[in-house]
């Protein structure tokens, strides 16, 4: 019902900034939520950045006030700016979206994932 795409990732250097962006496609106004989420290499995925529909940011304290997400009025497109980065930021970043139970059921969906991108930081 939702399909998401990650784009903006590649090779950065230590201490140098990049963007993601999450576009999101389909019947985005069942969308209750967005978030950021990265994955290395033999571990768990973990929360980077989360944004409600009415405006409401979280990240994830490990991140250090590195990261800033924004979106669109209508959370069809969500983007990542990251700063300061360090050789352990280097894993596949995904976007998803949650679905709002209080849409129409034959449009209802969980949770929506992108294929992800990879960032890599090097030293």
């Amino acid at each position: 019902q939702v399909q998401l795409v990650e784009s903006g990732g590649g090779l950065v250097q230590a201490g140098g900034s990049l963007r993601l962006s999450c576009a999101a496609s389909g019947y985005t106004i069942c969308i209750s939520a967005m978030g950021w989420y990265r994955q290395a290499p033999g571990k768990e995925r973990e929360l980077v950045a989360a944004i409600t529909r009415g405006g409401s940011i979280n990240y994830a304290y490990s991140m250090k006030g590195r990261v800033t997400s924004s979106r669109d009025n209508d959370l069809n497109t969500l983007y990542l700016k990251m700063n300061s980065m360090k050789p352990e930021d280097t894993a596949v970043y995904y976007c998803n979206a949650e679905g709002t139970n209080f849409c129409y059921s034959d449009l209802h969906f969980d949770v929506s994932w992108g294929q992800g991108t990879q960032v890599t930081v090097s030293s």
